[in-house]
């Protein structure tokens, strides 16, 4: 596991189910969850701003096949 600063959501309340985030410099966000925390994802910040813009505009609500 990395030496980041992780920084648990605060909308993942229990310890079984938490989202991660740590920010090495101003160019990279790393994200991981609790359950894989050796599997990150390294984005820009450009990049997470659209991804929470389409998650809170409902744009991935019906990902899950019916």
């Amino acid at each position: 596991m990395s030496t980041d600063n992780w920084r648990k959501s605060s909308y993942s309340p229990t310890a079984a189910n938490c989202v991660y985030v740590s920010a090495r410099d101003s160019c990279t966000l790393r994200l991981r969850e609790s359950d894989t925390p050796d599997v990150i994802l390294a984005i820009t910040p450009a990049t997470f701003g659209v991804f929470i813009r389409a998650v809170k505009a409902g744009v991935f609500d019906r990902l899950v096949a019916d």
